[in-house]
Parts: structure tokens; C-alpha cells; sequence
């Protein structure tokens, strides 16, 4: 049965096509579509990922990294004296203008950290050393900084390299990797003090206090700790999703209750998911009736209801696997690009093929279902008086 389902099957090439074309199509929207989103939603916590350090305390009614209310300078200390702390530590998080020597301007985002102890620093460094921040007028700047900043895109950006920030000279020191920022400019560090030098002054210039828990407390302890103590909101630095109070988490759902990016892209989802069912479940009733009569033959030989039932879902989940595997490649194809190109963001994450393809199966049942109605109110005896 199931070599004579697959026989029938192959045997009508055009509309075998067809429904793979379909279900690819759908298949590739709905996967790339979902994994451009998970990236994009990746990039709005670059900062977090770049900066690495376990607690970020920040102004009580901050609930994103990419908008931080500023603190004052004191509350580095109230931060310290927190029993649960073993350090704490001051950061700038900020975008700044940078002018080339062609009098033009770039959009990059400026960290700033704290000079003895370097936290929050590069973790990957290619090129120089991030003890050279401590000289004058130095920054480290990330990859796409190399570029990015370049006069001519055949001379990139190198070591000893100079541009200015607020009329101030930066030189570059070192070149990091880095997460690209979700504001698409590269990241520069500096040491704390230069940055405010770099940035028009205003009453408060603290972005955050980076700090990390005692020995023996976890970071979720601390951080209670730090909240109770100080009045300030302290958010715990983990992946997305672990926990529903931490910062990361908390950007990404700041991200997804206040903008149209969720909209935006699941309305291609759904387009992608509208497309596979329209041309799947078409095509397939269309291939029914081309292959009734054979149905019909074998209904009256003896074969029955059921098992010609499951020779349809058998053709239509062989057509959705083919379909989703061939969808698949081509989003891998497309990331192999992204990822090289550093644009558009990609992450796939495990959930993403697997909700494809269920999405799939069940376009391919609903294409099955309709064939199966059809063929149930077909008399055997049609096929004689034909």
C-alpha cells in the first residue's frame, strides 16, 4: 500500500511539483521570517552580551538596556555597601557621533567602564590589548567598526587609526568582537571618565552600576538584595527566557509589547502559512480527482475506506516532508549569508523548524482531509457505469 501510494504520487509530476513548490514556499517564510525576528530580538540585548557582567543596576523604572534612565554618581557607593556585593562598578551606555577626517559622521555606541578593574570589558579581543585603554584618548572598537568607520572601504580601520568623538581625539587601540548593536552601530569602549568627556555633560551621566554577588550567593540573591537595600532596580544577566525577571528577558518583551516588529513579521508568517494551505490543499484536491477512478477501482477490488484514507495522508505528509526539507535548505542557504554579511540578524532556535514543521504536516492534513471527504462520497460502483 504504501509503495502504490508513493507510485500515484510521482506518477502525476506536475502537481507533485506543485505542492512541493507550496509547501517550500511556505516553509522558507515561515522559518526565515521567524528566525530574522528571534535575531532582531537578539540584537536589542547586544549590550547585555557585550558588557557580560552578572547584575545590572539601573534607575527603578527601567525596563529595557537600550533606554536607561541615568543615576547619579552616588549611587555607585549605595550599590557597594550592600553586603551582598563583592563589586561594584560604574558604566556609560550611550550613542555618540563619531567624525571621520572627512568631515563626516558615524553613529556608534559608546561604552565606558571602569579603568582599574576593567569590568565590562571585551572578552574576545583580535587585535591589541585592553590595558592600552588606560593611555590617552584610546577606544576599543568592535568588527564592524573596522568597516564602519572606514574612508575607503579597501583601507579599513587598523590599530594607531584616529576619528574624533565631541571634538575629542579617539585612537584606536584594540579590535574586539562584538554582538552587533540592535541601533546598527558599532561598539567602541572606552574607560569611564573619557567617556563622559566624550558625551555633552548633563546633571547625571551613570547609566548603570555593574556588580556582582558575594561567594557563596547567587546573582538572584544579590540582586533582591541590591533592590531592597538601595531603592534601585537591580536585573539579573542571563540568557533570554530562563527567568522572567532578568534583563534580557525583559528587553525582549519591552521590544515585543511597544513596537510593530511582532506584527510585522508575523503577518508574513501567517501570509507564508495562508500560501501553503491555499496551494497545498488546491493542488491536492485537484490530484484526487485526477486519480478518482483508481481510488474508486481499488474501493471496489475490496480495499477499504480507511486504508485508502491512509494512502492520501501518506502522500500528503511524503509531499510535506519533501517540501519542509527543501524549505529548510534554502533558510539555511539564506543564513549562511546573513550570518557572513552580519545582516539581517539570524538565530534559529530549536522551536522554529520544529513549529515549521508541524505547521507543514498540518497544512498537508488539511489538504489530506479535504481528498478524503471527496473520495468518501465516491461509489465504487461509478467506476463501471464510467
Amino acid at each position: 500500500m504504501f509503495g502504490l501510494a508513493l507510485k500515484m504520487l510521482f506518477g502525476d509530476t506536475a502537481k507533485y511539483l506543485m505542492l512541493v513548490a507550496g509547501l517550500f514556499f511556505a516553509t522558507f517564510l515561515i522559518v526565515q521570517q521567524a528566525s530574522v525576528f528571534c535575531g532582531l530580538m537578539m540584537w536589542t540585548t547586544s549590550t547585555l552580551k557585550n558588557v557580560g557582567a552578572p547584575i545590572f543596576v539601573v534607575e527603578e523604572r527601567v525596563e529595557q538596556i537600550n533606554e536607561i534612565n541615568p543615576l547619579r554618581d552616588t549611587d555607585v557607593s549605595r550599590v557597594r555597601s550592600v553586603s551582598a556585593v563583592r563589586w561594584a562598578m560604574p558604566l556609560y551606555s550611550g550613542i555618540q557621533r563619531a567624525r571621520l577626517d572627512d568631515g563626516s559622521f558615524k553613529t556608534v555606541q559608546l561604552l565606558g567602564i571602569d579603568a582599574a578593574t576593567f569590568a565590562g570589558a571585551p572578552t574576545r579581543m583580535i587585535e591589541g590589548n585592553i590595558e592600552d585603554l588606560r593611555l590617552p584618548n584610546t577606544v576599543i572598537i568592535d568588527e564592524l567598526a573596522v568597516t564602519r568607520l572606514a574612508l575607503d572601504p579597501e583601507k579599513p580601520v587598523k590599530i594607531g587609526d584616529r576619528f574624533e568623538i565631541n571634538d575629542i581625539e579617539a585612537r584606536v587601540v584594540g579590535i574586539c568582537e562584538a554582538m552587533r548593536s540592535f541601533t546598527g552601530g558599532p561598539y567602541l569602549w572606552t574607560t569611564y571618565e573619557r567617556a563622559l568627556q566624550y558625551t555633552p555633560p548633563q546633571r547625571k551621566m551613570l547609566s548603570a552600576v555593574i556588580a556582582a554577588p558575594v561567594a557563596g550567593m547567587s546573582a538572584d540573591e544579590a540582586a533582591a538584595e541590591i533592590t531592597r537595600k538601595t531603592g534601585l532596580r537591580a536585573y539579573v544577566n542571563r540568557g533570554f527566557g530562563e527567568n522572567p525577571d532578568d534583563f534580557n528577558t525583559s528587553t525582549v518583551w519591552w521590544y515585543v509589547k511597544n513596537t510593530g516588529i511582532p506584527i510585522s513579521f508575523g503577518t508574513t508568517v501567517v501570509i507564508g502559512f495562508i500560501v501553503g494551505v491555499a496551494i497545498a490543499c488546491q493542488t491536492f484536491y485537484a490530484f484526487v480527482l485526477d486519480n478518482l477512478t483508481h481510488l474508486g477501482a481499488l474501493k471496489a477490488m475490496g480495499m477499504t475506506s480507511a486504508r485508502l484514507s491512509l494512502m492520501l495522508v501518506i502522500q500528503s505528509a511524503t509531499v510535506g516532508m519533501i517540501g519542509f526539507g527543501v524549505g529548510l535548505l534554502a533558510t539555511a542557504a539564506f543564513a549562511c549569508v546573513a550570518i557572513e554579511k552580519q545582516q539581517p540578524p539570524f538565530v534559529m532556535p530549536w522551536q522554529v523548524p520544529v513549529a515549521a514543521f508541524a505547521v507543514i504536516q498540518l497544512i498537508c492534513m488539511l489538504a489530506a482531509l479535504m481528498g478524503i471527504v471527496r473520495l468518501s462520497l465516491y461509489e465504487p460502483a461509478m467506476v463501471f457505469r464510467a
